[in-house]
Parts: C-alpha cells; sequence; structure tokens
C-alpha cells in the first residue's frame, strides 16, 4: 500500500494541513475566541501539552530552519507553482466533501479547476482556472463534512507533527488522507518525500506565525487551542 501524506498545514498547528492556518500568510486573530465553557473538552491536557511542547521543538529545530534555507535557494514563482501542484492534488477531498455536504456549485467548480489546471494548468502547477475563470478552491475536508452532520467534536486532541485537532476531525483526517493521491504513490518513500516537500513550501509562506503567538500570548496552547476550535465552529456553519 501507498503511504498517507500530509495536506495543509504540517507544523506545530498541523494540517488543518491544516493546517490550523489554512491559507498562507500572516497570522490574524481577528476571530473571535469563544468562551472557555464553550470549548470541547480538553480531558488529555497532560498529554496534549507534551505533545506541544514536542512539536513547538520540531519547529524551532528542524522545519523553520528547513523552510528558512528553501526560501532562500527557491524562486518565488518555483514555490508559488509547488502550492499550486499539491493544491490541485487536495482536489478530490475538496470535491467529495462538498458532494457530501450538498455545495453541488463548489463540487462543480472544484470539478472545472481540476479538469482545467490538470490539462492547461500543466498538472496544477499553474492556476489558469482561477486566473481566467474565476474558479476559486473551496476550503472543505470530510472533518467539516462530519461536523455538518451533527457529529459533535468529541475531545481536543494534539498530534505529534500533526498538530491540534479533535476526535471528530481525526476521523476525518484519516479519510482525507485515503482520498489524497500520494496516499497510492510507490514506493512509500517518494510519497513521503513529497509530502514533505509540500510541508515545507506552505511554512515557507507562514515562517514568523508561530513566533508571533508564543510572543504575544501568556500560554500559546490555550490560543491556539481556542483559535483552532472556533475556526473549525465557523468553517463548519459556513
Amino acid at each position: 500500500e501507498g503511504s498517507a501524506a500530509s495536506t495543509d498545514e504540517d507544523f506545530i498547528g498541523g494540517d488543518d494541513v491544516g493546517d490550523f492556518f489554512d491559507d498562507p500568510g500572516p497570522l490574524t486573530t481577528d476571530e473571535p475566541v469563544v468562551k472557555e465553557e464553550e470549548l470541547v473538552a480538553d480531558p488529555l491536557i497532560t498529554f496534549n501539552r507534551a505533545m506541544f511542547a514536542v512539536n513547538d521543538k520540531l519547529y524551532f529545530w528542524c522545519l523553520k530552519p528547513v523552510s528558512k534555507g528553501y526560501m532562500k535557494v527557491t524562486p518565488p514563482i518555483v514555490r508559488k507553482g509547488v502550492r499550486n501542484f499539491f493544491n490541485n492534488l487536495g482536489t478530490p477531498v475538496r470535491l467529495v466533501s462538498s458532494v457530501l455536504q450538498g455545495k453541488f456549485k463548489g463540487a462543480g467548480s472544484e470539478l472545472g479547476r481540476f479538469l482545467v489546471n490538470s490539462t492547461v494548468g500543466i498538472a496544477g502547477i499553474w492556476d489558469p482556472a482561477e486566473m481566467y475563470l474565476g474558479l476559486k478552491p473551496s476550503e472543505e475536508d470530510l472533518g467539516q463534512t462530519l461536523g455538518t452532520y451533527h457529529v459533535g467534536d468529541g475531545i481536543y486532541i494534539v498530534w505529534p507533527v500533526l498538530g491540534p485537532s479533535t476526535l471528530r476531525d481525526t476521523v476525518g483526517k484519516v479519510g482525507d488522507i485515503f482520498l489524497n493521491p500520494l496516499y497510492y504513490l510507490n514506493p512509500n518513500e517518494l510519497a513521503w518525500g513529497l509530502s514533505g516537500l509540500d510541508t515545507v513550501n506552505d511554512t515557507s509562506y507562514r515562517i514568523g506565525d508561530y513566533e508571533t503567538v508564543k510572543s504575544t500570548y501568556m500560554d500559546p496552547y490555550v490560543m491556539i487551542r481556542d483559535f483552532y476550535i472556533t475556526h473549525r465552529k465557523k468553517k463548519i456553519a459556513e
């Protein structure tokens, strides 16, 4: 079998990833943080804080230095092409999730984007679907889909490497992995290598975001937990 590959997102904040930063760019904290009594349960807080610390070290000792070096030697146009390529590979996740949520307009847009970008866009390296046809990618995944079917969050979980999640989003992530074409790529080392490239390339767009969180908030663990949960609730409600 092939290997499970990460998507959007995969430093301390995870894939949702995504990632909890779905889009590359500066961190913003404009979204209100819900009150503590409205958050999902965090009974694994001791484990979660330990994994948060592990991910923190992985970011500063490994991912950040590698991403900074990659950014210095890789022209912006190449990094953008890599980002477009992996975004195109994520089409099955967004397409299936859109269909299951009854968002057929979004599903049609995803299908159109995939057909245009995979051909005219040279395997998705270029994005003529958005540039010339106005077809923008959706931000759907199976975790959100489960949420629209009123599946509860369960509990909050911080996974090593993957970052923040909930029980529901973890189940959804497993489904996302099976929908990712990289999972079926052999040999396994190639799949993991491409997944790592995706992570490094994505991180190169948002170096400094995590540092801002750590320097601004007394307890970054709580801030990231609350931001993640609030962000996911907002996405499900859209």
